[in-house]
Order: C-alpha cells, then structure tokens, then sequence
C-alpha cells in the first residue's frame, strides 16, 4: 500500500436527540394498588395453602422413610427385596406426594 494516499477521517455524527416534552407521570389503576382489607398487603399472601404443606411435609416423610427401607437391607450391596423393590416404590410415592403438593390448589 501507498503510504501518501490519504483517507479522510470518518467523523462520527450523532444526531441530536428529539426535544423532551413534559414527563408523563402515570398513576396505576386502583386494581393495581395494594388493598386496605388488612394488616397485610395483597402481595403477601403465602403461595401455598395449609393443605399444600401439609402434603409436602408428608412427602418429604414418604421419601425420608424410602431411604431408611433401602437401608434396612441385609443382602450383599442392597440386592434384597427391600432395597431393590420396596425402598424405591416408597421413595417413588413420596415424590408424587410433593408434585401433587406443588400442583394442588389451595383451598380459599
């Protein structure tokens, strides 16, 4: 390349932004503000109802209990009926516990 051909410098433009107008202020609809029914705001309801702990408390058991069958086993590495069979089918009932907990509406 030619050392004396000259480029022209490429000058960034930047195009002036719009003019403001006045700043919008906009007020949420009554539906979106917090409810004066109690101590407590809208929002901050439990996700969950009593019923819906209640089953994950009783999963969390259902799976704790699996492990402790799969345990109970005297055969060589676990190859028993309670470990092979009886531990995961009670391990496996509790997770379906749990995924109906997530799952079920709470009552009103």
């Amino acid at each position: 390349m030619a050392k004396d051909k000259q480029y022209p410098a490429a000058a960034p433009v930047r195009e002036e932004p719009a003019a403001r107008t006045a700043p919008v202020t906009t007020v949420p609809p009554k539906s979106y503000t917090a409810r004066t029914t109690g101590a407590e705001p809208a929002g901050a309801a439990l996700p969950f109802g009593r019923q819906n702990y209640t089953f994950m408390l009783i999963g969390i058991a259902a799976i704790l209990a699996g492990f402790f069958v799969m345990s109970l086993d005297k055969e060589e590495f676990g190859f028993g009926f309670l470990g092979l069979t009886l531990g995961p089918l009670v391990v496996m009932a509790g997770f379906v516990i749990e995924f109906f907990a997530i799952l079920a509406k709470p009552r009103a």
